[in-house]
């Protein structure tokens, strides 16, 4: 661009030892709404990489030493400064990420501050274990030390959201961080670099390295000096993080894709299930990894089913994410649409009906969106178990729904993918809740609600959606070094 037009772009920096720094490259970053160029995101490689994990060990010795305590009311002074300025963040999350206004405010920010609250909290609260022979004469106990640098890498659906499910207990545990956020959405991971000071997080303890996954991301998962990567992302991206780590041993917790059921039986409540589920099916544009994409309906209310989730889905109103009436915004970009789309065709020369949506319904959309990356919610009927529609992850606003008559059927259904994040079941029937909850390949089961969340909880899938859990005590284990010590007296 011009110097003219660059002026009006916000130029972010890399945020490294306390300090930002420019970079020698940038790339564009997109307003997915107007389809515009709105920033130029640092494009860091090995070098910056270098800088940064140079500055978290130089940090290390430092915050490691410091008691749980201390660290705790950092991070909850973080969370109070990211709270004081949550209308920002939540325009900015918006505008860069082209989820609704409305999403941003009710969910990914408010997340972001609890999480920093919650880790602050429950750092305070682990306990280590102790065992004693006194036919040995010994005792043994355990304790749990920080690691060292942890390499953090977060997607862009869900950007300050899941970059500070990772920095807060990977911080709170006493590691210093190098951050490298989703290159598509990396303005307010660079906001919230402007408060760690004043929050009293000392230099060097977190670092955010801007880029690509092929550049930055590759130089962090390589390094050397980073014995831990938190990844959430791709499948595909993860299998190359596991490689490139492999020759390191480095200590690896990936949250992946999934492709999720929902298990609809004939004693459901409708009037629950149908607005949860065109939530759990378009919420975030279909952007989340835990969003529906299978829908298993019992023969019997099928038609009845259809008819009314479709209805309802018709009722989400498409259109500019800073409008707070909209319920669904843009998708991140061009070629991620264009990928969306793919799927809904392809769907088509299957043979399978496209209830609404994509294709079916007129998009109308202001003057000032005819560019941007915006899809109607889509529902897909009569798609069969092995198209790739319901096979491999969508992450826009479609969804697949089908009919099955017996439990054992849908289980096994339910199953026959390669993923298994999360599922839904709904039925007034408690003994089937239990049954078929325990039956399924999932590593988080909703039954009658979805995304109702305790983070004390283990958080992570099963299969190919990833490896390891978050949570209060799996982070804590994850972000820890386990020591046994043996004492003869």
């Amino acid at each position: 661009p011009t110097m003219a037009h660059s002026k009006a772009l916000l130029v972010l920096e890399n945020f490294i030892g306390g300090k930002f720094v420019p970079c020698s490259s940038y790339i564009d970053s997109y307003n997915p709404s107007t389809g515009d160029v709105y920033c130029r995101v640092p494009d860091s490689g090995k070098e910056e990489v270098e800088a940064a994990v140079k500055a978290a060990k130089d940090a290390f010795p430092i915050w490691s030493s410091k008691s749980p305590l201390e660290r705790s009311q950092i991070l909850n002074k973080l969370a109070d400064l990211i709270e004081h300025d949550l209308e920002a963040f939540a325009q900015a999350e918006s505008k860069d990420q082209g989820k609704t206004i409305t999403f941003a405010r009710t969910v990914d920010i408010p997340r972001a501050v609890h999480n920093f609250r919650f880790f602050a909290s429950s750092i305070l609260h682990h306990v280590t274990e102790c065992t004693e022979m006194p036919a040995m004469g010994c005792v043994h106990y355990t304790s749990r030390a920080p690691v060292g640098v942890a390499g953090l890498i977060s997607p862009w659906n869900l950007p300050l959201y899941l970059l500070t499910w990772k920095i807060a207990p990977a911080i709170a545990c006493g590691n210093t961080v190098v951050a490298k956020p989703s290159e598509m959405t990396s303005v307010t991971a660079w906001m919230m670099c402007k408060l760690l000071e004043k929050a009293g997080v000392p230099a060097g303890v977190v670092n955010v390295v801007f880029g690509t996954g092929a550049k930055a991301g590759e130089a962090l998962v390589c390094h050397p000096d980073v014995p831990l990567i938190s990844f959430t992302g791709s499948t595909l991206t993860a299998q190359r993080i596991t490689e490139k780590s492999a020759p390191h041993c480095k200590r690896l917790s990936l949250e992946l894709g999934g492709k999720n059921p929902a298990i609809i039986f004939d004693d459901a409540d409708l009037s629950q299930c149908i607005p949860t589920t065109v939530r759990s099916s378009f919420a975030n544009q279909g952007e989340i990894c835990l969003c529906t994409s299978r829908i298993f309906v019992q023969r019997g209310i099928y038609s009845e089913f259809v008819k009314r989730f479709v209805a309802e889905a018709k009722k989400w109103k498409t259109g500019n994410p800073s409008d707070p009436t909209i319920d669904v915004g843009a998708l991140i970009s061009k070629e991620h649409l264009e990928k969306v789309r793919s799927y809904v065709k392809k769907a088509q020369t299957e043979g399978a009906r496209v209830l609404c949506g994509e294709g079916v319904d007129p998009l109308a959309l202001p003057p000032d969106n005819q560019k941007g990356y915006f899809m109607l919610p889509t529902v897909i009927a009569e798609v069969k178990d092995e198209s790739c529609c319901m096979q491999e992850e969508i992450f826009g606003p479609v969804t697949c729904v089908v009919a099955f008559d017996t439990e054992e059927e849908v289980i096994q259904r339910a199953n026959s993918v390669k993923y298994g994040l999360a599922a839904t079941v709904w039925s007034g029937n408690v003994g089937r809740v239990h049954r078929v909850a325990h039956r399924l390949q999932s590593g988080l089961v909703w039954t009658n609600c979805w995304l109702v969340r305790d983070l004390n909880l283990p958080f992570g899938g099963m299969k190919a959606s990833g490896i390891g859990r978050e949570g209060a005590k799996d982070s804590y284990e994850f972000f820890t070094e386990v020591k046994t010590i043996t004492i003869k007296h």
